[in-house]
């Protein structure tokens, strides 16, 4: 997509576009490598999430334990966000992975790599996924200082990347205790006043509970996070809307597909020695899932003759 001076349009600015228009909800499904990122393209998604369970999951192999370094997630991200520049990819950013140092270069190099939007948590270095139970939270303090630290990068950067605060305080408390709705409320309050772009409150209890979410938080856009099995029910994107969320990421929407299908796939070839009767693609078919068509084109429009032929 490109601007008025034909430019293209960078993925930052795409979703700022896509915010601005209170009326509107921001759908990102979640995604974690390039065959999903492409599947969720295909459908005509405008937005893609990336999720950190699944890149922990499916390039460490590893539960969702904050195991994932900085290295991890960036490149992870930066390959999502390089498949079609003019969809806007949010990234996990767990806790920015350090102090307010740390924090500035996880958003620049976000930015950097065409990410749109990334959001900074309250949880300690040793984190969890927000829908487990036990998590730990940093102080107020420290939680600000991730944020004004994004902030200032975000600014100073010129990148417009897109800063999310999420709390996990409904569902964690600190070391001096603190935790719990109205501690979330507070925390997701002053963040606003920091000056990031949009709110993320981890783990709401109940439709009812996500109705106050709306009605106390600033008047900035507010995401909602759909787990399936996790600890908020489930609400579809229409009535996400009319509540209020202006962005509703869905992480595990793949995950649970291909657990399921490719396990059963599995199972079916050590059962019976062969995969299972069901129609196959084939080897063009899968490739062209991954752009085949396009980069054969694109050879042939500079004189390359090597896939002519297939």
């Amino acid at each position: 997509m490109n601007g008025q001076s034909g430019q293209p349009v960078s993925g930052a600015r795409r979703l700022r576009e896509m915010l601005a228009d209170p009326s509107k909800t921001v759908i990102a499904p979640g995604v974690y490598d390039g065959i999903t990122a492409r599947l969720a393209l295909a459908q005509g998604f405008d937005c893609l999430y990336m999720t950190g369970a699944g890149t922990s999951m499916s390039r460490l192999g590893m539960a969702d334990l904050g195991l994932t370094t900085f290295t991890d997630m960036h490149t992870n991200a930066a390959m999502i966000a390089s498949i079609d520049p003019s969809v806007p990819v949010i990234a996990d950013a767990d806790t920015g992975y350090g102090g307010p140092i740390n924090v500035a270069n996880t958003v620049r190099a976000y930015a950097r790599s065409g990410v749109a939007g990334l959001h900074i948590e309250d949880q300690i270095q040793e984190k969890r996924c927000g829908h487990l139970s036990g998590k730990q939270l940093v102080s107020r303090e420290v939680y600000y200082n991730r944020l004004r630290a994004a902030c200032k990068a975000r600014d100073e950067s010129g990148s417009g990347i897109v800063i999310i605060a999420r709390t996990d305080a409904a569902a964690g408390k600190d070391a001096e205790g603190n935790g719990g709705f109205d501690e979330a409320v507070e925390r997701l309050t002053k963040a606003a006043d920091i000056g990031v772009d949009a709110l993320f409150f981890e783990a709401i209890q109940s439709e009812e509970q996500s109705k106050e979410v709306i009605a106390r938080l600033p008047r900035i856009p507010v995401l909602l996070n759909m787990v399936d099995g996790g600890r908020t029910p489930i609400i579809c994107n229409e009535r996400a809307n009319e509540i209020g969320f202006r962005i509703v990421i869905w992480p595990t929407v793949a995950l649970e597909a291909v657990l399921a299908s490719v396990g059963k796939a599995f199972q079916t070839m050590k059962k019976t020695g062969k995969t299972p009767d069901v129609p196959k693609m084939g080897p063009a078919g899968l490739f062209e899932v991954c752009g085949l068509k396009e980069l054969m084109a694109f050879d042939e429009a500079v004189g390359g003759k090597a896939y002519s032929s297939s």
